[in-house]
């Protein structure tokens, strides 16, 4: 395509606009991150407003495709992976796909409540006892559930490249990195402790890692890093 895609995420955030940048990425198009460019949050802005667009989205990221305008991230994935090579082929592949992107999505909210545990607008010191309670939740029960699921579906689709769906990457091996990478981020012991039950997950994460695309994205500027304004928060109390 001529025209770069536009992508509605916030600044300095991975979020869950990082899954659909890397879907960017490793696909090699050409796209602008509006909300880094000069005057981009009045736009980003814009395009969640009812009143400037037909179908405006609840909240970032948005993808802009031509006249297209794409909210919520399993939505975009779904257009970009079957546009770019990055879903399967068959009608029953890319509803697979989709419930798979959907149970990470699953789990990226628990992540996000691990620290606001009461209100997303509230701050995180003012939770801080609650935070403890659901971190240990989602450290001991949730993330082993989810990871369960997840190495078992890699497993069953062994003997073809240790992807999630078929014999070739989706947009899902993808999203499965960044889940990954961001638990290690956040819950660090954890995911220590964790790792050696789950060797098709972290096998996944480290080809992901390696893929020239993607390689290239990680090392550079437009690969925001971790920090704790995002999803995927490091908070040594919350990870005993």
């Amino acid at each position: 395509m001529t025209t770069p895609y536009q992508l509605y995420y916030w600044d300095g955030l991975q979020g869950r606009g990082e899954f659909v940048r890397l879907a960017l990425e490793e696909a090699g198009v050409p796209y602008v991150d509006v909300a880094r460019q000069k005057k981009g949050m009045p736009a980003l802005t814009a395009s969640l407003d009812g009143d400037k667009v037909a179908h405006p989205s609840f909240a970032p990221p948005v993808l802009q495709a031509g006249e297209l305008l794409i909210g919520q991230t399993a939505n975009i994935l779904q257009f970009l992976g079957a546009k770019h090579g990055l879903a399967p082929r068959s009608q029953e592949g890319r509803l697979w796909a989709n419930q798979l992107q959907l149970t990470i999505a699953d789990i990226v909210a628990e992540a996000h409540d691990t620290h606001h545990p009461i209100s997303s607008s509230a701050y995180y010191e003012d939770q801080k006892k609650e935070a403890k309670a659901r971190a240990r939740d989602f450290r001991e029960e949730r993330i082993p559930k989810f990871l369960d699921y997840f190495e078992g579906v890699i497993q069953r689709n062994a003997g073809r490249g240790g992807y999630a769906i078929g014999s070739r990457l989706s947009y899902v091996d993808l999203s499965l990195f960044q889940l990954i990478d961001g638990l290690v981020y956040a819950f660090p012991k954890t995911m220590a402790k964790l790792a050696p039950s789950y060797p098709g997950l972290f096998a996944l994460h480290l080809n992901i890692s390696e893929r020239p695309n993607i390689a290239a994205y990680l090392a550079s500027k437009r690969r925001i890093a971790n920090n704790e304004t995002d999803i995927f928060r490091r908070y040594p109390e919350l990870d005993k």
